[in-house]
């Protein structure tokens, strides 16, 4: 009897370690984290995926878009997101509860703005990891590798990422005589000495072209607005970009504002 009483008592705890282990880690609260909230890309063959620090059940999701997520286990694919950029990533459990946790894909961005070239306003800066404050590394960094935007006309210089948007103009872009609501967009390559360690990374822009404000398309104010109301709309902090889309005019729309690519917008006069 003492033999049998040993075998079940075995048999109990074996049970309640197959229990124990196969029990979703779903007790307690969870803490959505990727460990740093800035991440960056790496210089390596393969895509650079950076999962949570822990997972639970459930889905993952992101705003705004621009983010490559996997929904069941959260993973960022960094290699195939938009960088220079934060996005909100919210984990919702099986039973409704939410978490969420801000994270900065480390790159370059440019402001939404309105660029007056009658006020001497004519230079597009790079603002680095989401701040204008951020000194942008530029010792050791490039801009604009292989070429491709310069030998489309949009001046980018190659050892800051500034574009000369008069210059840009005499280029041609939009023709020897600009037309209001002229666009063109450019893909401009770029490799930061960062943590990054000189990863190929890239941003696309598009330029427009207006004589003045008044010659400013409403759909591309609403796209403004929509970015200013839902968060993305990197160009409302002041501080920033010397001066807020005031002038853009409310709308009701619901769409969801893509904050890529950015809108550098050329006013002549």
């Amino acid at each position: 009897m003492k033999g049998r009483a040993i075998s079940f008592l075995t048999i109990g705890l074996s049970l309640v370690t197959i229990i124990s282990c196969n029990k979703p880690n779903d007790e307690g609260p969870y803490t959505l984290s990727y460990g740093n909230p800035v991440i960056y890309l790496k210089n390596q063959t393969g895509d650079h995926i950076v999962y949570p620090t822990q997972t639970r059940a459930g889905t993952y999701s992101a705003f705004p878009e621009g983010i490559e997520i996997d929904d069941d286990n959260g993973a960022i694919n960094v290699s195939k997101s938009e960088t220079g950029l934060r996005y909100k990533i919210t984990h919702t459990a099986t039973n409704g509860d939410t978490t969420s946790t801000i994270v900065l894909l480390s790159g370059i961005q440019f402001l939404d703005k309105f660029y007056r070239l009658s006020q001497n306003d004519s230079i597009a800066f790079p603002i680095y990891n989401g701040n204008a404050v951020n000194p942008l590394p530029l010792t050791g960094s490039s801009f604009d590798d292989g070429g491709l935007a310069n030998a489309g006309g949009c001046s980018v210089k190659t050892t800051n990422g500034q574009i000369n948007l008069a210059e840009t103009l005499r280029n041609g872009v939009f023709g020897s005589t600009p037309q209001n609501d002229a666009k063109r967009e450019f893909e401009i390559e770029y490799k930061l000495n960062d943590e990054s360690g000189k990863a190929r990374n890239k941003i696309k822009v598009k330029l427009y072209y207006y004589n003045t404000m008044a010659d400013v398309a409403q759909d591309l104010l609403e796209t403004l607005n929509d970015r200013q109301s839902q968060g993305v709309f990197l160009g409302m902090n002041n501080s920033a970009s010397g001066g807020s889309m005031s002038t853009a005019r409310t709308t009701n729309t619901t769409a969801i504002a893509k904050p890529r690519p950015p809108c550098v917008i050329i006013i002549g006069q």
